[in-house]
């Protein structure tokens, strides 16, 4: 173990204390530091990323306890050696139910003191191979990026568990950016047609006409421009996963169309005679509330029930907050490992900000916001100044006028257009959606530019 990577805080008021520690390791090859109180301790944590900290527990101010707790909100995986005297070994007790890795009590032996730090640099040293590994079986394996740290989200994981094992159709509901998609790929990833592919359509982007060509395929001549064959995602995710998102919105005709094939997995090409056959398992993917669409008439009432078979809410990310810092934390690592910027954590505040915000956008608004601060942040953390949002109250953000899903998507849709200062291009990749479709949104909705 090189010890010169390993980064030793010592937080103690005794300044006798701090300057024997701080000799000893500095002999040793470790980077060391030292704080006389847990005020300066947090700004040296704001600073710089420490391994681990030798903490004093009775300290004037935020006791060590509290300091304790700080820390891990900070970096969990900061490794807490507690120092205290005699007297006070039930307090240290405590604090070893609270997560610290162990402690000494003064005076030191410093046999006892070396063992015990190369045992907690070693622990740190596994725990940064295991975020590696873990970090590593992301990318093989897609599934692994849903964050479900809330009930919520961990009662959608054994839904996924169960359902993934079925040919079952599935319909998952939520609004825009609340990760339909992903929940879709992690079924497809668990169940016996993982090897074959899965074919994503997003029926909201297409007009009616386009949309069946990009569903159905079509033959050479079929129409103007048609200037070959070309398969369809029906065709193309036979043995797979077919997942049509925002199946709410497309036309009657191709509703129909689409029952006939979920009955007998057979289709013309536009254009053609020939019957192709696709075996296919179907996953769609809806911000509409299809019961009320039933009864208004836009939506099918067959093709609503047997598209329902399996019902998947999603909740938005306002109602499910305890999911927020585990997938702050998770887009940092993202974006520092793509950007190739040394920026690995966020400070408390910014992470207040980051639990207060309502979040319209969902998990979509939250990668985007970490995206642009870590563009313009600097190292090692995100702060405050570098969110989008953070000179803007969450009162100033645009609220719905009912709870229903057209006034939630009315509300989030002005919001986004006011803080792109409505640039359309920005506006709709944030929300996903091409340009044409948020201009008959803006229109819908008789969105005004200020």
């Amino acid at each position: 173990m090189n010890t010169s990577e390993i980064g030793i805080l010592i937080v103690d008021d005794e300044s006798s204390v701090r300057d024997s520690l701080y000799k000893w390791f500095l002999e040793d090859g470790y980077r060391v530091d030292t704080a006389a109180d847990a005020k300066e301790a947090l700004r040296k944590l704001q600073k710089q990323t420490w391994d681990i900290i030798l903490l004093d527990i009775k300290m004037p101010g935020m006791s060590g306890l509290e300091l304790q707790e700080r820390i891990r909100e900070i970096d969990p995986g900061i490794v807490i050696i507690i120092i205290t005297a005699y007297a006070s070994v039930d307090t240290a007790v405590t604090a070893l139910k609270a997560g610290a890795f162990d402690y000494v009590t003064k005076p030191f032996d410093p046999d006892e003191l070396e063992h015990l730090i190369r045992n907690a640099a070693e622990k740190r040293q596994l725990t940064r191979e295991n975020l590696q590994l873990k970090e590593k079986i992301i990318q093989l394996n897609p599934e692994e990026t849903i964050i479900a740290e809330s009930p919520q989200m961990k009662h959608i994981l054994e839904l996924v568990d169960t359902v993934a094992q079925t040919d079952s159709t599935v319909l998952i509901h939520g609004e825009s950016g609340t990760g339909k998609e992903v929940i879709a790929r992690a079924i497809h990833n668990k169940s016996k047609r993982r090897l074959f592919p899965m074919i994503a359509v997003n029926c909201g982007a297409f007009p009616e006409t386009l949309l069946e060509s990009e569903l159905f395929g079509h033959e050479k001549g079929a129409f103007t421009g048609a200037q070959y064959r070309r398969k369809g995602k029906i065709e193309l995710a036979d043995g797979g996963t077919l997942f049509l998102d925002e199946i709410g919105d497309i036309s009657p005709k191709t509703q129909l169309d689409l029952l006939r094939v979920l009955e007998t997995h057979q289709f013309n090409r536009l254009g053609g005679n020939q019957l192709v056959q696709s075996d296919f398992r179907l996953i769609c993917a809806t911000n509409k509330n299809l019961e009320e669409e039933v009864r208004k008439g836009n939506f099918r009432e067959d093709l609503f029930y047997r598209i329902n078979v399996f019902f998947i809410l999603i909740p938005p990310l306002r109602e499910r907050k305890e999911d927020i810092p585990a997938l702050v934390h998770f887009f940092i690592r993202k974006y520092a490992r793509t950007m190739n910027k040394p920026i690995y954590d966020i400070s408390p505040e910014a992470m207040a900000l980051m639990k207060n915000y309502t979040w319209p956008g969902n998990v979509r608004e939250l990668e985007n916001a970490i995206e642009r601060a870590m563009v313009i942040g600097k190292p090692p953390m995100i702060h405050s100044k570098d969110l989008p949002f953070a000179q803007t109250s969450t009162a100033a953000v645009s609220q719905p006028e009912s709870d229903s899903l057209e006034a939630i998507e009315k509300a989030h849709i002005s919001a986004v257009l006011t803080r792109t200062h409505w640039n359309i291009k920005r506006s709709a990749e944030i929300l996903n959606i091409d340009r044409v479709t948020l201009y008959n949104k803006i229109k819908k909705y008789n969105l005004q530019r200020p």
